[in-house]
């Protein structure tokens, strides 16, 4: 029997879809689901006309596999992946890979990458991004771990990714657990896409007392401009839905938004690293208020929230709501990468930033247009501290700044809650700020807990303490960052 060239396990629609993309550019493939059933469903309905192969022994799946065996492994990410490569370890030989394409965490798979290649087997941890319809036509594949393993999966992945002006988008990011870091933060700016999204459409709907039909068309004609995205893209077609009844399903849609993780990880992982990921936090934070929504009904009975409509110019506010769309979302990728390279610094990945936009050009819910915006930045200067310094994303700001705050402004004065893309506006005032209040708060923390300060007419790395009260003494607090 001819030898499969990759192995896949887990037969939920993303795995489904995922070995049906790979059977389609030529490779063979196996599966293998912990429920039976599942595989024959498969075999008997989406791949009925191809000639992958199902075993329902993890063993005979294995055997199945020419070597070194490449074993993709599409399942719910904690602690059944930990039990899944447990059982397959002892059926394993050295040199043979794993690659976790589901959404693990990547500190586990740091633990994972470590673990394994004391076992002499290779671990690839990747995220995959794109969805439903990604994994079946092109997805962004963001590998890696064991650097040995890439030469021997590239064509495979390359091949089955999207693709953008020809080129494949997934490439390789870096050690242990980059590539799913890559993907944690990927998804951070995605929550805070449709955050901001969400705030816009808020806007418009509660604060312009605009219908969806009108909300609908505005949002198709922002994707043909600087907007364009696929989060904008379904959003309009998410509007233009009807339900049976000819009326918008999004009306009847309860306003309780669910989460599994990944956004919550990035903020995490922002605080542990001490990175103003503002935005994302917000978004993040905005779904945690949204869940509370029988608590959130009795305060509006007892705290009487308003529901005035704008009167005006109507055409000159949508302007004001595009450009704070446009330069949010400039925001909440400028805070994505200042982690990325932070996270690069603390785990010493090499990381290239440029490749990462590739990858996120095509195939992932976070493509947009300007993410070849974001490549061009890194290209001419692999160093850019920041995208708020590269010429492109100076400019855009610039043009856009007058509408985001009049935007911002306009949900105050009618209490509309806009979160991410206030918080926006205050890191961008912050960050082009050469002189903030922390002198105050470091006054105020010497004060009650002689933990010293730096004079703006000293050297830094110069600390010094003062007896504010005169019973204090000379005694003071080691200095040191958590």
């Amino acid at each position: 029997m001819l030898q499969a060239n990759i192995g896949l396990i887990g037969l939920a629609v993303m795995g489904q879809n995922l070995a049906l993309n790979i059977h389609d550019h030529g490779y063979k493939v196996s599966v293998h689901n912990r429920t039976a059933s599942r595989i024959k469903d498969f075999l008997q309905g989406p791949a009925s006309s191809t000639d992958i192969a199902g075993y329902d022994s993890l063993e005979a799946f294995v055997s199945s596999l020419e070597k070194p065996r490449k074993i993709i492994i599409m399942i719910r990410a904690g602690k059944p992946v930990d039990d899944l490569i447990d059982s397959l370890l002892p059926l394993l030989d050295k040199g043979d890979i794993i690659i976790d394409g589901g959404n693990s965490r990547f500190t586990d798979s740091n633990r994972r990458y470590q673990e394994l290649s004391r076992e002499g087997i290779h671990f690839i941890g990747t995220g995959i991004s794109g969805g439903e319809d990604g994994a079946r036509h092109g997805p962004s594949i963001m590998p890696g771990g064991d650097i040995q393993a890439w030469p021997v999966v590239k064509e495979i992945l390359q091949s089955i990714s999207a693709k953008v002006d020809g080129e494949p988008c997934c490439q390789w990011v870096g050690p242990a657990g980059a590539g799913h870091y890559v993907k944690m933060v990927h998804n951070g700016i995605e929550y805070g896409d449709m955050q901001l999204i969400a705030e816009a459409y808020h806007l418009m709907r509660a604060g312009l007392g605009m219908n969806v039909d009108e909300i609908q068309k505005t949002f198709a004609q922002w994707n043909e401009g600087v907007l364009d995205s696929y989060l904008i893209e379904i959003t309009a077609n998410i509007l233009a839905f009807r339900d049976h009844e000819g009326e918008p399903l999004i009306d009847n849609i309860l306003d309780a938004a669910g989460q599994k993780g990944t956004g919550k990880w990035t903020g995490i992982s922002a605080l542990e690293l001490g990175v103003p990921l503002t935005l994302i936090g917000e978004a993040v934070f905005a779904r945690c208020l949204s869940a509370i929504k029988d608590e959130r009904m009795r305060a509006d009975t007892l705290l009487s929230s308003s529901h005035a409509i704008f009167e005006g110019d109507r055409e000159k506010v949508l302007a004001s709501i595009h450009d704070a769309l446009y330069a949010s979302k400039i925001i909440s990728y400028a805070q994505g990468y200042m982690l990325m390279r932070d996270a690069a610094n603390e785990y010493d990945w090499q990381l290239n930033y440029g490749d990462i936009a590739l990858m996120w050009r095509g195939g992932c819910i976070i493509r947009s247009r300007f993410l070849g915006n974001i490549r061009q930045a890194f290209d001419e200067n692999m160093a850019l501290e920041n995208l708020l310094q590269d010429k492109f994303f100076i400019g855009e700001i610039k043009v856009s700044e007058a509408g985001w705050r009049q935007a911002v402004t306009l949900g105050i004065q009618l209490a509309i809650p806009l979160p991410a893309m206030s918080s926006a506006l205050a890191f961008f005032d912050g960050y082009r700020r050469g002189r903030l209040p922390a002198n105050l708060l470091q006054a105020q923390r010497d004060y009650f807990g002689a933990h010293t300060y730096e004079r703006v007419d000293r050297p830094r790395g110069h600390f010094f303490h003062t007896d504010w009260t005169g019973e204090g003494g000379d005694v003071s607090s080691g200095t040191y960052e958590v």
